[in-house]
């Protein structure tokens, strides 16, 4: 199905281009039918205006920056692969899903999207050549939505995409995408970074902190692909786009898995198949005038608690989220949540503060001190971290 709607398309264009054509061969070759004059040979006037003409139309010369983006897809794009999944039952193939992934290194492991090979039980990796191999499910993390495969061999011009550096991402910057939107292998298009830091949701019910939103157009296929600068270093894994809600395709805000979650993740993925994220056991937000008027606070910046997970740890070290809902200034809001103003030592003026935290610099059974304001007083609480569980339960 997917070939036969890319000839129709092709036939489509074909022909639109054909039109302008022929009609422009039309208005030449159509004599005029009012008072013509004999048909004569051109002069050599003519002659040499038709020349100049055709030398008008030569076309200008590559940019730097074109330039730079042709070499960058000529060097980068055979590292790039697109990935199909198969989904059997009964011994029947019930279905397929498409998307993209990168060469990591000269062993034949792959990075991709972990929704793009969850629950498949065939994986196969075609790559810039043609090259069609079965790839093995190395490890996942569904709450970064990173996965690796591999195969047994690398076709001889592949060589891996070198990763970037996360701290020298600038909103701003130039930033190119490959991968295979719609089908269409090899595809680069692109854009710039539109902001940095974001939270995006993971294939679980926790958030991937400091995500990379860009306009470089990602469309469904592009999952998976690399983010990269015009060094040619992935600096985020395309994964996620923003929408309407009334269709699945790019509106100009895409988000990407920032390198430094694929630096931390990738090699346990390689080495054990999986990754032990750390886990406060804490919902909240951002505080706000509304909660700082409520709560008479001395403070305007904090990460402050909504809810606290049943039997986490935040719960053991007796940490408390919101006790009781007033109206302030015809808005409701909770109040009685502790704030958190510095994780061990550190100002936390977010909630994304914490979360940034605890995720790149923490792990499971490690012990955090949090500085809280609760009750107009500071104090200090010392919570030992666990693993993230697979079920979540609020107070």
């Amino acid at each position: 199905m997917l070939n036969q709607f890319r000839n129709k398309n092709i036939k489509l264009l074909a022909l639109a281009l054909s039109l302008p054509i022929v009609a422009l061969a039309c208005s030449m070759t159509i004599p005029s039918s009012r008072g013509s004059s004999p048909t004569s040979e051109p002069t050599a006037v003519q002659e040499s205006a038709e020349q100049s003409q055709v030398q008008l139309v030569i076309p200008p010369s590559i940019s730097d920056e074109e330039n730079l983006l042709i070499q960058l897809y000529k060097n980068i794009n055979p590292a790039v692969v697109n990935i199909a999944t198969y989904i059997e039952q009964d011994g029947q193939e019930m279905g397929y899903v498409q998307g993209s992934g990168f060469v990591y290194d000269l062993l034949g492991d792959i990075i991709t999207n972990a929704h793009v090979i969850q629950d498949a039980d065939t994986i196969e990796v075609t790559f810039a050549d043609g090259t069609i191999l079965s790839a093995d499910l190395l490890g996942e993390d569904l709450h970064s939505d990173l996965a690796v495969l591999k195969v047994e061999s690398l076709p001889s011009d592949v060589t891996p995409i070198p990763l970037g550096n996360l701290d020298e991402v600038a909103v701003g910057q130039t930033v190119v995408a490959i991968g295979n939107p719609f089908g269409l292998e090899g595809t680069l298009t692109r854009g710039i970074v539109s902001a940095i830091g974001r939270t995006i949701p993971a294939v679980t019910f926790f958030s991937i902190p400091m995500a990379i939103q860009t306009d470089a157009p990602i469309n469904p296929g592009n999952s998976g692909g690399p983010l990269l600068n015009l060094k040619g270093e992935v600096i985020g894994l395309n994964a996620q786009i923003e929408t309407d809600g009334q269709t699945n395709t790019n509106s100009g805000v895409g988000f990407a898995i920032p390198v430094n979650i694929l630096q931390r993740v990738v090699p346990e993925l390689i080495q054990s198949g999986h990754y032990d994220w750390p886990w406060l056991g804490v919902q909240g937000g951002d505080l706000n005038p509304t909660v700082v008027e409520a709560m008479n606070l001395p403070i305007e910046k904090g990460a402050y608690l909504s809810k606290i997970m049943t039997g986490g740890p935040a719960e053991k070290a007796g940490m408390q989220g919101i006790e009781e809902v007033v109206t302030v200034n015809g808005r409701r809001v909770g109040v009685g949540g502790d704030v958190i103003t510095a994780i061990d030592g550190l100002p936390v003026s977010s909630f994304d503060d914490v979360l940034i935290y605890v995720a790149m610099n923490t792990s499971p059974g490690q012990d955090v001190t949090l500085t809280i304001l609760r009750d107009g007083k500071y104090q200090d609480v010392v919570v030992t971290l666990e693993q993230r569980p697979d079920s979540l339960e609020l107070q």
